[in-house]
């Protein structure tokens, strides 16, 4: 990246109400630079009848097409994200949802739409993603573009 000011920054959200920390941080910067701001929003599927077995997950291999649950996730997420895009003034055309493992799929969109900036949620660590790695830690291994990892606190109780 060269030493100019941030152009084109991407807002890695969960759409998590704890997450608003990590939009209201983007915005700054969006604000700051004058940046273009696009959102993405990946969708992680695990299957139902998927258990959690001591430190793994045991999955059926197939689901029958019939189900079309990963659309409707897909769809839960878009009208989700047109809401926060909506919101916060960020155009339709940079709101993106993608479906796999989160932190290859931000990658793979910052890579597609050159982005100079990611801008990625950090939750406190827990034993589960100590052992698979977090998302903003797997961002951090590869050199697509600078990130900025926003800590969340603990989930608010009610």
């Amino acid at each position: 990246m060269s030493e100019q000011a941030y152009r084109h920054i991407l807002l890695a959200v969960d759409l998590a109400p704890e997450s608003e920390v990590v939009v209201e941080r983007a915005l700054a910067m969006r604000d700051a630079f004058s940046a273009r701001l696009t959102l993405v929003n990946v969708v992680e599927y695990v299957p139902p009848g998927t258990e959690y077995a001591g430190g793994a997950f045991i999955a059926e291999p197939v689901l029958p097409d019939e189900f079309k649950l990963e659309q409707e996730l897909v769809d839960i997420a878009v009208k989700e994200l047109d809401v926060l895009g909506e919101r916060i003034g960020v155009p339709s055309a940079d709101r993106v949802v993608e479906f796999g493992p989160t932190g290859r799929s931000i990658e793979h969109v910052a890579k597609d739409l050159c982005v100079d900036l990611i801008v990625v949620g950090a939750r406190d660590h827990n034993w589960l993603s100590n052992l698979f790695g977090s998302t903003s830690r797997s961002l951090l291994r590869h050199e697509v573009c600078d990130l900025l990892a926003v800590r969340i606190g603990p989930k608010a109780e009610d």
